[in-house]
């Protein structure tokens, strides 16, 4: 990684803050900060919901030295493959198994690292809405076959179902073209594709019409605090598994025996491999670091309420830190010894 020894005013300030934070006092206290001197450079996908959970680890990283950019926008793809050239230093949104490929493709275990668990239990599946669900008993995908279930979801009268789906790039698109495919339902299902929030905008204002809706989505998203699932909506079964892979690890069924199609993933934070063995206080952090499910979804909440401009989520950031205070001590302080 690229050093560098000049600092601006408002990095030295937040260095400042940080050594207080940490019961440090400077200047002895500052040479002493395991990323004092060193750039990093973090990348986030084009979901705008990601950037709460970056800023979260930027602010970790500023805690131990490290002058962090601003983060930037790219597709997941690319930056699998910037991380791994060094391009970029970590993505805190590494969808296993869902981005497998991507890691894989872009060099894998021998440049990138991705032991980490920062977010677990990242559902997705396809929903639609309980009122229609309840009416004409639709229970799993497969009942999209039926020509008559499918036009209960047409918006543009071709007959076919009309899902919001995946935008290119993602990697969920892929795994969704795969089961239309899988599932012979490639002449009764339409994939909608584009821009995710604002399809999903016109579904939702569907929905408020009292009109059928048939979507995909994931958790952590807000849309699940909105369109509650088992309440407003409801997921669909698949008819057996199906993801593209090694067949001996196509299951994606649940303990509990449900199969939405998809396994449920871990969002981890990859990193530069060649980083990473140099930096062990930001291996640890990127180790320690958790984020609950349920803290994401609540802060994409306020996103989509309105609070979605840079200076609302570096308060909701802020807001996080002080409530788990505690918790983001005890991140910095393990990573701090791991540099001894």
């Amino acid at each position: 990684m690229k050093k560098t020894f000049t600092f601006t005013h408002m990095t030295r300030t937040l260095l400042a803050t940080s050594l207080l934070a940490l019961g440090l006092s400077s200047p002895a206290a500052a040479a002493d900060l395991p990323g004092k001197g060193i750039t990093v450079q973090p990348i986030k996908g084009s979901v705008a919901e990601e950037l709460f959970q970056t800023l979260l680890i930027s602010r970790a990283m500023e805690k131990l030295g490290y002058s962090v950019k601003p983060p930037q926008e790219i597709e997941y793809a690319t930056g699998h493959l910037a991380i791994a050239n060094g391009d970029a230093t970590y993505l805190s949104s590494h969808w296993d198994p869902l981005h497998a490929a991507f890691f894989t493709n872009a060099g894998g275990d021998a440049k990138m690292w991705r032991n980490s668990t920062y977010i677990r239990n990242a559902l997705q599946g396809y929903l639609i809405d309980k009122k229609t669900a309840d009416q004409y008993k639709i229970t799993t995908l497969s009942q999209m076959a039926d020509p008559k279930i499918a036009a209960l979801f047409d918006t543009n009268g071709d007959g076919k179902a009309d899902l919001t789906g995946c935008n290119p790039g993602w990697g969920c698109e892929l795994a969704i073209e795969y089961h239309l495919d899988t599932y012979q339902l490639r002449n009764r299902i339409t994939h909608n594709q584009g821009s995710y929030s604002a399809l999903m905008a016109d579904t939702l204002a569907r929905y408020k019409q009292g009109q059928p809706i048939f979507y995909y989505t994931w958790t952590p998203y807000w849309l699940s605090s909105v369109l509650r699932p088992g309440k407003d909506v409801v997921f669909l079964q698949v008819p057996f598994s199906a993801q593209k892979g090694d067949p001996s690890k196509t299951s994606t069924q649940m303990p509990d025996g449900r199969d939405y199609g998809f396994v449920p993933n871990v969002q981890r934070i990859v990193a530069n491999k060649a980083f990473t063995e140099k930096n062990p206080a930001a291996t640890k952090l990127f180790e320690v670091m958790q984020l609950p499910v349920g803290d994401i979804n609540a802060q994409n909440l306020r996103m989509n309420n309105g609070e979605n401009k840079p200076k609302d989520i570096e308060r909701h950031v802020n807001g996080w830190i002080k409530a788990h205070q505690q918790t983001f001590d005890r991140w910095i302080a393990q990573a701090m010894a791991a540099a001894k």
